[in-house]
């Protein structure tokens, strides 16, 4: 690893710049490894406090370069119709619901995967995204 150092005018101290590439890597230890922020920010002399705010562009997608998570991040919520007094493949007299056959996959990329069957209303789907955001 290089780094980029330069001198501060009037300083005695050194500026250190940091490739984007960098910021992702060093920040993607702090997600995958079982260090502390703090600690990973020792190892690599600078403030923990940058690498929170590295952490923070990183989840936004905003660390520069075409990596798979900033397109992850524009994510589009699309309107879908609820409610269909037809039932899906289910035939009247096997004594299921058209409710009973239902599916939802709600995926937030790096956090959770959640799967709702069967009878899901839109508070239960409600409950669960406010429970995500959380």
């Amino acid at each position: 690893m290089t780094d980029a150092v330069e001198r501060v005018e009037g300083g005695s101290e050194r500026r250190r710049y940091w490739t984007a590439e960098e910021k992702r890597r060093i920040v993607e230890q702090t997600l995958s490894s079982g260090l502390s922020v703090a600690s990973l920010a020792r190892q690599h002399g600078m403030n923990a406090n940058q690498l929170f705010y590295w952490r923070k562009l990183y989840h936004a997608g905003q660390l520069g370069g075409g990596d798979k998570r900033s397109a992850e991040s524009s994510v589009r919520l699309l309107p879908v119709p609820v409610g269909s007094d037809e039932p899906c493949g289910v035939k009247p007299e096997q004594g299921e619901s058209a409710a009973s056959c239902v599916t939802v996959n709600i995926e937030i990329p790096g956090r959770a995967l959640v799967s709702l069957e069967g009878s899901v209303g839109t508070d239960i789907i409600r409950a669960v995204l406010e429970s995500l955001r959380g």
